[in-house]
């Protein structure tokens, strides 16, 4: 394996150049989340599946674009915005919001080779070592996983370590693109690789349902806790801390519960750090006071109580359900339908207008929840 740093903008405009024909790309990115709400790109690994040597782009080259010293990334933008151009990621999700955050862009078309071997039946989450070790034979060391990965310069081992990541990702990727084109599932990988950069590129308003003690709350007590949960994102990224530096979920709970309306009170919140109360006390009194406004119709709904146990019944049936779809279509069933779905789908069963999600529709909408949809309503006749 080769490898080669970019470090100037000119060096990046050439490789690009170089490759303008090339029509996949192998992408990982390598970043640091330690105490920031954003995560801080610390490098872009390519691997071309260009096949061109001739033009001096070998197909085993890994070119490690270092983002700390590159000013104008807008050639790299332009890469992963270029619908002619498949970009190949394993499990990308995070390289998503990476992508997201420093370029502005969300690559497309995408491939997922944890996905796609999911949709194999290869095995659903599988990490990328595992696949490197089943189809090629390798196993790839680990010894650089918790690097520090914005130091400068980089050591050789980093480097090593870094092109491995794309370099062995091109034959993994060619093995699970023949087979998804043998039993015709590339167009469902893509799908999902378009659902994917979708859901992240659509910003929702619901954070304040993600905290497990919310349906406890009455409609009032909901729009205190939205409230809170907003002005908490929106303090988090404005200082680029995580979310939890600036209250954690059990204050933000407290908070919508309690509506407290003076410093005094808001000190006497059960575990509210001092801190919190000198930095933002008068910020979040005042939010919750122009909560007190809110008209009814504007209050969010109440949110639904754990499952019972004929609800817990339901979930198990359905389960069973999409692991008999998913062994017809061998397909690892967990692919199908996400943990949250079965939720919703018991709501939407019960009459609750849904929002469904993006991946309930395109070739999951027939093939999956149309049978599932129908097996609740025999449930409910």
């Amino acid at each position: 394996m080769r490898w080669q740093l970019i470090e100037s903008d000119d060096a990046l405009q050439q490789l690009l150049a170089q490759t303008a024909d090339c029509e996949v790309v192998m992408v990982d990115t390598e970043f640091m989340r330690r105490n920031t709400f954003y995560p801080e790109v610390a490098l872009v690994q390519l691997c071309f599946a260009s096949g061109d040597a001739h033009r001096g782009i070998p197909d085993n080259m890994a070119w490690l674009i270092d983002p700390l010293t590159i000013n104008d990334p807008t050639p790299l933008a332009a890469l992963f915005s270029n619908p002619a151009v498949l970009k190949v990621l394993h499990s990308g999700s995070e390289d998503l919001e990476v992508f997201q955050r420093w370029l502005g862009v969300l690559p497309q078309p995408l491939f997922d080779t944890q996905r796609a071997a999911a949709l194999l039946n290869i095995g659903f989450g599988i990490g990328y070592r595992a696949l490197v070790q089943d189809f090629c034979g390798v196993d790839i060391p680990k010894g650089e996983t918790r690097s520090d990965w914005l130091q400068r310069p980089l050591t050789e081992s980093q480097c090593e370590y870094a092109g491995l990541d794309v370099t062995w990702l091109l034959p993994v990727w060619r093995e699970l693109h023949a087979r998804c084109a043998r039993e015709n599932k590339l167009p469902w990988v893509l799908a999902d690789g378009r659902d994917a950069t979708r859901a992240l590129g659509t910003e929702n308003d619901e954070g304040y349902k993600r905290i497990k003690t919310a349906w406890k709350l009455n409609r009032r007590q909901l729009g205190n806790l939205a409230a809170v949960c907003r002005w908490r994102e929106d303090t988090a990224k404005r200082r680029d801390k995580p979310r939890g530096w600036i209250i954690d979920d059990p204050t933000c709970f407290r908070l919508a519960l309690d509506e407290p309306d003076t410093l005094a009170a808001l000190g006497k919140i059960d575990d509210i750090p001092s801190q919190v109360v000198r930095r933002y006390g008068e910020e979040l009194l005042a939010l919750l006071h122009a909560q007190r406004d809110a008209s009814e119709q504007d209050l969010p709904q109440p949110l639904s109580p754990p499952l019972n146990a004929t609800q817990r019944d339901l979930v198990k049936s359905l389960k069973s359900r999409v692991r008999d779809i998913a062994a017809s279509l061998s397909i690892a069933p967990e692919v199908l339908v996400q943990s949250k779905d079965y939720d919703l789908l018991l709501r939407e069963a019960s009459g609750e207008a849904i929002e469904p999600p993006v991946h309930w529709l395109g070739w999951r909408e027939q093939t999956v929840f149309a049978p599932l949809r129908q097996a609740l309503a025999g449930q409910n006749t």
